[in-house]
């Protein structure tokens, strides 16, 4: 049988994650720290510490993703999160009525 073991993430793994990512994709297209806060209106500042720890606001997140044009993949963020119980899919057809 086998055996899967789910660790689940911090906030911050998942902050640096989130910022790897973006780093990643900015780099493949040889986008510089300073041109990608010029063209996102994102400080320097704020992007450089985003890229070292993940620290960032949502504002700035998406300014940085809209650059990049990648803001698409925020719009999917929790799009399509399944129910977690019968009560869940009570209260949103209660919100649709």
């Amino acid at each position: 049988m086998n055996e899967f073991i789910f660790q689940r993430r911090t906030p911050v793994e998942i902050d640096r994650l989130i910022a790897e990512r973006i780093r990643r994709i900015r780099r493949r297209r040889k986008i510089s720290q300073q041109r990608l806060s010029e063209k996102s209106g994102v400080s320097l500042g704020s992007l450089k510490r985003f890229e070292r720890s993940g620290e960032i606001s949502l504002i700035s997140l998406t300014k940085i993703a809209a650059a990049l044009e990648i803001e698409g993949e925020l719009e999917r963020l929790f799009e399509e999160v399944p129910f977690q119980s019968i009560e869940e899919i009570v209260n949103e057809e209660n919100q649709k009525a």
